[in-house]
Order: structure tokens, then sequence, then C-alpha cells
């Protein structure tokens, strides 16, 4: 089902339940001119790993939930107001018995699975006589008030949670892969700082010249736009340039034919592009900064595409986008080599807060080996004290 297979995307609960019932338009495609490629099962597509912490709880919900006929008959029916406002939340009183049970397992089992992270994360500050039921709190996913029972409640946090949880996962990765070029510069001088003046010029005079080799790629398309889409349909499709269809285009790229193209069929798109400036054989090319461009891409073109902010592309968003000048006159795509990541003012800040964080962790460290250390003399007392005691029984 469509909204099994796209849940766990970006705000995919919201919008994929109320849209199951839809079907791709159909399109008549010349099989004979598209290139070989394995037939595509729709049913065994995994989801992808949401990067929540709670993304096994989520699918396995969401694998109990589609065994129930009359919940699957409401999610067909509903629109994105209903499961946003909570109200499709309530059809979970009617679902069988059998399917209430289960909902009722997992919950216990999510709730004791947060209960260890709880008490791992307490174990490691040594606190005891600490309330694990109010620490529950923090998790807004399920209802921490009963923690045995599934009921409508749980539904409406777990969709409310996700879908605000992964409206924001995209800004965490792009926080993420900025600390990370920090992160990468900060090692870099501070390697450059155990060199003598002649290597350092040496090293210096290296990572220019593999900047600049770096930079040295063919012209990327912009993203989304005719030129990028032909040369996809041309050298992955192996399709004549001058017969491009949108709609064929469409068809051919809606990988398990649900009538959208979601943000991983969007990325999908995406690798002719970036195989002109990433090659990991190359020194020089980061895959970690291929994959932030990859990301840039995909919501570059959602921003341009997806009119309706559902993150899924329809037929009708796609072909009104071919109709723009974009489309056809898009400006130039800059690509992560010619832009900034950070400032030196924010690198400087960063590597304060390093630096603070090395000092705890010493402090810490210390703080152990000296606990190690009263310990081991501790035990060496009292080993001394059994033979004392031991020479004196023995008399």
């Amino acid at each position: 089902m469509k909204w099994r297979t796209i849940l766990p995307q970006c705000c995919f609960f919201l919008v994929t339940c109320a849209l199951t019932a839809l079907e791709a338009v159909p399109i008549d495609i010349d099989k004979t001119k598209v290139k070989a490629a394995q037939p595509v099962d729709s049913a065994k597509i995994e989801p992808p790993d949401t990067g929540l912490y709670y993304d096994e709880y989520l699918k396995q919900v969401i694998d109990v939930l589609e065994t129930d006929s009359h919940f699957r008959e409401k999610l067909q029916k509903a629109d994105i107001e209903e499961i946003k406002s909570g109200r499709l939340s309530k059809e979970l009183d009617l679902v069988s018995h059998h399917v209430r049970t289960k909902l009722d397992e997992l919950k216990r089992q999510e709730v004791a699975r947060l209960r260890m992270l709880i008490k791992a994360k307490l174990d490691s500050f040594q606190d005891t006589g600490i309330d694990h039921h109010a620490l529950l709190k923090q998790f807004d996913h399920l209802n921490h008030l009963n923690p045995n029972k599934f009921e409508s409640t749980d539904l409406d946090m777990l969709i409310k949670a996700a879908t605000s949880d992964l409206e924001h996962y995209d800004k965490a990765r792009h926080e993420e892969f900025k600390k990370y070029e920090m992160m990468k510069e900060h090692e870099r001088r501070e390697y450059l700082k155990t060199l003598s003046e002649e290597k350092r010029k040496e090293e210096e005079s290296k990572f220019a010249e593999m900047k600049k080799k770096h930079e040295n790629h063919p012209k990327v398309n912009h993203p989304g736009s005719k030129d990028q889409l032909k040369e996809v349909w041309e050298e992955a499709d192996g399709l004549d340039p001058n017969d491009f269809d949108p709609k064929t285009f469409f068809k051919l790229h809606d990988v398990n034919s649900d009538g959208f193209l979601d943000e991983q069929e969007l990325e999908a798109l995406f690798t002719k592009e970036l195989e002109k400036v990433y090659d990991p054989k190359n020194e020089e090319d980061d895959m970690v900064e291929m994959e932030e461009e990859r990301l840039r891409m995909r919501e570059h073109v959602m921003n341009e595409v997806d009119t309706n902010k559902d993150r899924l592309v329809t037929l009708e968003e796609f072909l009104k986008a071919t109709e723009k000048k974009e489309f056809l006159e898009p400006d130039s795509w800059e690509t992560l080599d010619q832009q900034q990541f950070f400032t030196e003012e924010e690198l400087k800040e960063y590597e304060n807060l390093i630096s603070v964080q090395e000092s705890k962790l010493k402090e810490k460290a210390d703080e152990l080996q000296k606990q190690k250390e009263d310990l081991q003399r501790q035990h060496e007392q009292l080993e001394a004290q059994k033979l004392e005691y031991h020479q004196l029984y023995s008399k």
C-alpha cells in the first residue's frame, strides 16, 4: 500500500495515508526503447530509515494497522485535515481486538526500551532515586500516562510527533554537515601546526591543488530543469532526447507506481549530475559533500514543484513545473565548491566549544583514574588485612 511505503519519509504519515486510493495516471510507453531494468515489486520496497529515534516503533505500528481492513478503508477515504486534526485516530477504537492487543504489546516494548535508555543515561551520571515514570514525559510520540495500552491518543501523538520531527530533519542534517566541514578544517589546521615550515608549505600547496582539481568539473545542470531531465532521459533511460516527454518521464521514474515522485525517487534523478562533480576514487572528492549536494538539489526541486508542500510530487504538479520559464531557461546552479559553509567567527566559536568539551572529558578521565587508583589502594589494603588475619589465626 502507498501509505505504508511512503510513510517513513518527511511528513509522510500526514499526507500519504490520505492519498492511498489514488492511482498513477496511465501513460503509454514504448518499452522497447527503454533500457532493460529489473521489475520493481512495490510490496518489497523497504521504507527508508527516517532517522527518528523511534523509527522502528513507527514502522511496527504501521505494519500492524495495515492488517486491519476497517482502519485501512478509513485511511483510503480520509483527507489531510482528518489526519492532521486527530479525528482519524479515533477510528482506532473500532479496530479488531487482535490488532489492539498487538499494538498494546508494541507500546509496552517501546516504553521498556525508553526506560532502558533513561536508566543507561542516568547510570552514566551515577544518579539514583530518579522517577523514571516522570522522565518518560520527555518523549512525545506516545502517551506515558498509560504505558500498557495503545490508545487513540497514542496514534495521534505518533502522527504529530513524526510530522513535526521530520519537518526539521533536513535542517538538522544541514547543521550536522556544517559541523562536519568545520571539524574537517579544524583538524587540517591543527595538523599544519605540527609540521615544519617547509612541510607546511608543501601541505598547503597540495590542499590548494586538490581544491582546484575538485572544482574543475563539467557544468552541472540546474536540478529539475529540462536539460537535466533530458540528460537522465538519454543516459539513464536510454531514450532519444528528441522524444522527451514529461508524462512518460514521470511514469518511468515513479519506481513504485504509486502516482507520486517521493523524495527518494527525486534524489535518484540527480545521480548523473553528482557524478560530474564527485568520484569516490578521487582523493579530492568528499562523499559526505556529495550527499549534502544531493539533499540541496532535492530541496530545491521540492520548493519549485511541490505546490501543496506535502513532500510528494504529483503528475499534475510535475507537468505544471515543465510549463514554467525556469524549466526551459534556468539560472546556473551553484555547486558546494562555489559556496562558503561557515565564517571564521563561526569556526572560532566551534573550536572554543571543542576545547571546552575536551577539557570536560579530560576532567572526567582524571576523575575516573583517581577513582581507579583509590579502588586499587583499597584492594591492596584489604589484601594486606586478609594476609594479617590469616597469619594471626594460623599461629
